[in-house]
């Protein structure tokens, strides 16, 4: 039996990148009631279908679709007791150009929704009285972020900051809530901001390992294992927790 034989879990995010790659490794580990969230209907079908998993589209921008994802796996299953957050919004900004509407859009998606969703797994599992938990999918940025990463640096540091406070609220209720801030990630969605923001070409992605102190972006698999452990029992009481997952150490300058 796997270590997620009895998870009933819910991925943001889950169509594709980080998200998918957690729920895949959910699923590897015994998890058969997962329910994957995302905004594309036909890529988030055939992800979910996949992995013998459900989908629901939802905008993370709307508290009320956030928490209904919740609403949605306890009425397919009964209850839930894991959430991963990991849809993000992440378009550039600076604080010289960025208008309020991208400011509240990258909140709203990046912070506000995410807090929702906890809020009503939290509320679900004190009311039902089983243990839960959470990982939100943070960034390295929550240490400053680069200047055209403005509202993302911003809106991620709420949620670091939503991770630790409602970790500290809970912990008597055992709901359990981590997160991880994961470093510059070779993904799809990592693609094609490349190619929209910053104009690479085809080569971006070897230049970019090439040039990395373990010549290798982070790998959607490698934080999927992290994310896998902080739902299960293997983590114990283990909570409040912010990992960093990168090669490049914050606060440490060039040598």
């Amino acid at each position: 039996m796997g270590a997620h034989a009895d998870t009933v879990a819910v991925v943001t995010g889950g169509s594709q990148g980080l998200g998918l790659a957690i729920a895949e490794e959910l699923a590897r580990e015994g998890c058969t009631r997962l329910l994957l969230a995302g905004r594309d209907r036909a890529k988030g079908e055939a992800a979910a279908a996949a992995l013998g998993a459900a989908f629901a589209a939802a905008d993370m921008a709307d508290p009320a679709q956030a928490a209904g994802l919740i609403d949605e796996a306890a009425r397919r299953w009964g209850r839930v007791t894991a959430l991963v957050n990991a849809a993000a919004a992440t378009d550039r900004a600076s604080i010289l150009d960025c208008t309020p509407a991208e400011w509240d859009r990258q909140m709203a998606v990046n912070a506000r929704g995410p807090f929702f969703a906890l809020q009503r797994l939290a509320q679900a599992a004190v009311a039902g009285g089983h243990p839960a938990a959470c990982v939100n999918i943070l960034s390295m940025v929550v240490h400053c972020g680069q200047s055209f990463l403005a509202p993302y640096s911003a809106s991620k540091a709420a949620l670091a900051n939503v991770t630790r406070n409602a970790a500290q609220a809970l912990r008597r209720h055992r709901v359990r809530v981590n997160g991880i801030a994961c470093g510059w990630m070779d993904t799809p969605g990592e693609d094609a901001i490349q190619r929209r923001w910053h104009g690479a070409g085809d080569g971006w992605l070897a230049k970019a390992e090439a040039a990395a102190p373990m010549g290798m972006l982070v790998k959607p698999a490698h934080v999927a294992g992290l994310a896998s452990y902080l739902l299960s029992d293997r983590s114990g009481v283990m909570t409040g927790s912010v990992v960093d997952f990168d090669q490049h150490v914050a606060g440490a300058y060039p040598e």
